[in-house]
């Protein structure tokens, strides 16, 4: 007979997903097990070692303001910090961190293992149980390869790239979901009986250098900000001393080699035949891409402040070892250079995901959630932020209340997901700024602000991230109280401020009370200020937009029954299942009157 054990929420998966889909459930009171093929890999990362960047950045910021871990875990193992696009408007800048990448998957660890309700357990996941059939199923619980049986009401799945994950260096082909670890099977095998449609997806990595070995000297160095801004919105400043990365480029004779070598890219060969991420190609596709360019700029990035391990990021490849040494031969810096880490290239099972609702839950399962790359997503950051949705809402799902759906209005983490459940994916899906329409006001330092009230009723953040956020919001009420009611040149400070060539530090020589306030609030007040106009316009487009999402979709619609309406529309909105107009009309290939079919159709209007 089977071992039962009895949980509220399982979460498969010990990766960037699956801890902060782990810790959001218990942080609500679920009692949640987390299940992972290897303890000591938990919140592992298996590509390059650091967190955020443009767009990604912010969401880190999105998950930190909902009271998740990994904006706290890369302040306390970053060793180096910078914000991007700094000479850009406030919406494009993209705050980054290089992480002890060894440091980091500890803290992460321990931040699971001192977590109220949630036990981690070792285990690998062969089946998911279910109970009714056809449109009636339900999750009931996992199985895992000695027989025993988890039972919950709810399961989040975030496998990453062990869902019949292949490892390719060369010809050489090894299961695994990433070098060194085995891959999963029976969670493919299981969804797809249960009706799931499934496909493949390529993503890579660049190989791992000895540091001792590389001539800085021939390279250009890239040092932090000196200024380093926390992730975390608990945290004020950053202390640790940061440590430099290095820049260098391949060559015309690096390009010249793997062109003669392409015949053994699995990439070129056929042997790997699922889509790469477009904008993280390995080093095989940009010399064939850009095939007018001539280098390519590298960035050699360290792994730790106890290692001499150092990432080649820009040199992604799948080509044979040997091709590797010499490639790494030809490059600036790197002639003596000591490989310590091949690259190589690993194609894994996705679930594309027009197979879920907007909270994450399959429309297949009832109580069964999807999140991270089993999605179809790339990125540390992407994974967490769907993790820590589907965490939620799993929890909600059992409680019976409504879910939490963020708007595009609302987040990164809104656009995200509407635009995976709405319009699907052809290849690994990466987020950036050009996506969100509303990028001026989803800011990064802004965050708290959108998000932390939504976060409060449903548990998941602390007494003192809520009375932080408090004392926040009121300072920045009395700066504006206080730039609005003092004048200086016949105008208030406030429309002074508005003025492109006004700083916060020239008004604060005029308004010395001014210096009172934090950096966070200074910056926040000026930005709100010197875009007052952009973001008046750009809430008329929201508004607009409200008032679709208002006109809700029954589920009960028959699209297919809808007269007059086109062949491809029924069969787009029949896949996605809409929950209001809005969704309805950013499906792609959804024409206008598609949508104004439907909406008369919705009211009666056809029959």
């Amino acid at each position: 007979m089977n071992y039962f054990y009895d949980y509220d929420v399982l979460v498969i998966g010990g990766g960037h997903a699956g801890t902060e889909a782990a810790l959001a459930a218990a942080r609500m009171g679920a009692k949640t097990a987390l299940l992972t093929t290897n303890l000591d890999t938990i919140g592992q990362m298996s590509c390059n070692p650091a967190i955020g960047g443009v767009a990604k950045g912010q969401i880190v910021r999105e998950i930190d303001a909902l009271g998740g871990a990994m904006g706290q875990a890369i302040d306390a193992t970053g060793i180096q910090f910078r914000i991007l696009n700094r000479s850009k408007g406030p919406a494009m800048h993209g705050p980054r961190a290089q992480a002890d990448k060894r440091a980091y998957q500890i803290e992460i660890k321990r931040i699971c293992e001192e977590q109220p309700n949630l036990s981690i357990r070792q285990e690998t996941v062969e089946d998911l149980l279910t109970e009714g059939e056809g449109a009636a199923q339900r999750i009931v619980g996992i199985r895992v390869t000695d027989g025993t049986v988890y039972r919950a009401a709810a399961v989040v799945l975030c496998a990453g790239t062990f869902m019949c994950g292949l490892i390719h260096v060369g010809n050489s082909q090894t299961s695994g979901g990433r070098m060194g670890e085995k891959a999963t099977h029976g969670i493919s095998g299981a969804l797809k009986r249960l009706g799931f449609t499934l496909d493949r997806f390529k993503t890579g990595t660049p190989m791992r250098l000895n540091g001792r070995t590389i001539d800085a000297e021939q390279t250009q160095i890239q040092l932090g900000d000196v200024d380093p801004q926390p992730f975390s919105f608990m945290n004020d400043r950053i202390d640790a001393a940061q440590l430099p990365c290095w820049i260098t480029h391949t060559t015309p004779e690096v390009h010249a080699l793997i062109q003669a070598n392409l015949h053994r890219a699995p990439m070129y060969t056929g042997q790997i035949e699922s889509t790469g991420p477009r904008y993280c190609p390995s080093i095989e596709t940009k010399i064939v891409r850009f095939a007018e360019k001539d280098r390519h700029q590298l960035f050699l990035e360290p792994e730790g402040r106890q290692t001499s391990e150092v990432y080649v990021n820009g040199l992604s490849t799948s080509l044979p070892r040997e091709v590797q040494d010499a490639m790494i031969r030809m490059i600036p810096g790197l002639q003596r250079a000591e490989i310590i880490r091949y690259g190589y290239a690993i194609e894994y099972d996705f679930a594309p995901p027009d197979q879920l609702t907007v909270s994450l839950e399959t429309k297949r399962v009832t109580g069964l959630f999807f999140a991270g790359q089993v999605n179809g997503t790339t990125g540390y950051e992407e994974a967490a932020g769907q993790g820590l949705l589907a965490g939620v809402n799993a929890v909600l799902r059992i409680r019976g209340q409504e879910p939490l759906v963020l708007g595009r209005e609302e987040a990164y983490l809104g656009v995200m997901i509407d635009d995976l459940v709405t319009r699907g994916v052809d290849e690994p899906y990466r987020m950036f700024t050009s996506r969100a329409e509303y990028r001026l006001s989803l800011r990064g330092d802004n965050a708290d602000r959108r998000l932390t009230t939504r976060g409060i009723p449903l548990g998941l953040v602390t007494l003192a991230r809520q009375q932080r956020l408090e004392t926040k919001l009121t300072d920045i009420e009395r700066a504006e109280g206080l730039l609005e009611t003092n004048r200086s040149e016949g105008l208030s400070l406030a429309q002074l401020l508005k003025r492109t060539e006004t700083t916060w530090e020239n008004l604060v020589e005029r308004l010395p009370e001014l210096g009172g306030f934090s950096p966070e609030v200074a910056r926040q007040v000026t930005y709100d200020a010197k875009y007052e106009g952009y973001l008046v316009r750009q809430q008329i487009d929201i508004d607009r937009q409200l008032r679709l999402a208002v006109r809700k979709i029954p589920a009960s619609v028959d699209f297919t029954k809808v007269l007059h309406l086109r062949a491809e529309a029924r069969e787009k909105f029949e896949r996605v299942r809409p929950v209001d107009l809005a969704q309805a009309g950013r499906i792609s290939g959804i024409t206008p009157s598609d949508l104004a079919i439907l909406t008369i159709h919705l009211e009666g209007g056809i029959r």
